[in-house]
């Protein structure tokens, strides 16, 4: 070290104060590459993951948010035998049943003999609300401006 200084002290006024400012500059120049640069650096980094991970929790919370909706607009379960719902919402609607086959605990195969079409597409979508969802159907052509209809019900989940 003293001989760095030696060699500090025989230097002309003018060189010291250019070697000073040198000095000066080149921390100036780390501080700002070692330093400065790398936090601001990072900052950033943090900035965009923070905005990424704030986009990404509203799309969960507005994901959950549906889920809990379609769980509190869920239909009651259906009670008694799911042929017996069947046949008895086919009369409320005012359809006569032809036939009723069970296919299952929760699949039947209802026959409609004759029925307007715009009020058996009322009566589908009102099912398909209520939890009883159409696995199938055929629609025949009557003639006389009605249908017959062969329809596949299941409910839902099953």
């Amino acid at each position: 070290m003293s001989s760095i200084r030696a060699w500090f002290d025989g230097r002309a006024l003018r060189e010291k104060r250019l070697i000073l400012v040198m000095l000066a500059l080149l921390a100036l120049t780390l501080v700002w590459y070692g330093v400065i640069n790398p936090v601001g650096d990072a900052l950033s980094g943090e900035r965009s993951r923070y905005a990424d991970a704030v986009e990404r929790l509203g799309a969960t919370e507005a994901q959950v948010a549906a889920i809990r909706g379609a769980e509190r607009d869920r239909p009651p379960p259906l009670t008694g035998r799911f042929a017996d719902a069947v046949r008895a919402r086919a009369a409320d609607a005012g359809f006569t049943v032809a036939s009723l086959t069970e296919e299952g605990a929760d699949r039947v195969r209802v026959g409609i003999a004759s029925a307007k079409p715009a009020a058996l597409l009322r009566w589908l979508a009102r099912l398909e609300l209520a939890g009883i969802l159409v696995d199938g159907a055929t629609l025949t052509d009557n003639g006389d401006r009605t249908v017959g209809v062969q329809v596949t019900l299941k409910a839902r989940g099953a």
